[in-house]
């Protein structure tokens, strides 16, 4: 095989790569992994534990979830080609945002955020039936 086809096509499976559902979501992960051990960091320096929900929650839903997610996602590429799956990264990824900025408001003092904080905590929870669903499918079989 030509060496320019060589590299086009080893230029082609290294752009699927990086746009694969798994590997978005541990990129993601890890990134949620640092601010969550982060802000522990500061929480323990400082000896205020007040945004304690909100490490817990980014080290939860962040770290260990997303990276669960990728990794099961890398092991059943089939699984993460649907649009089940699709639906589940993006409600996740822009439902975890939103739900961190309105528990940290929720846990200063802010209870008028609340109403927001709940709709944002529903939508994780519909991005967990998402992946639920998606993985029941594609293990029945197995």
């Amino acid at each position: 095989m030509p060496r320019l086809a060589v590299a086009r096509m080893h230029r082609s499976e290294t752009a699927n790569e990086e746009v694969h559902i798994g590997n978005r979501f541990l990129r993601l992960a890890i990134l949620y992994a640092l601010l969550g051990v982060s802000l522990g960091i500061v929480m323990a320096a400082s000896h205020d534990y007040t945004f304690k929900p909100l490490h817990v929650h980014l080290n939860l839903l962040g770290w260990s979830s997303m990276g669960l997610f990728g990794l099961w996602y890398r092991s059943a590429p089939a699984a993460g080609e649907t649009t089940l799956a699709r639906i589940h990264f993006w409600l996740h990824n822009i439902a975890l945002p939103i739900q961190m900025v309105t528990l940290a408001m929720f846990v200063s003092g802010n209870e008028s955020i609340e109403p927001v904080l709940a709709l944002a905590s529903i939508a994780m929870g519909i991005a967990f039936v998402c992946f639920a669903i998606n993985l029941w499918k594609h293990t029945a079989h197995s």
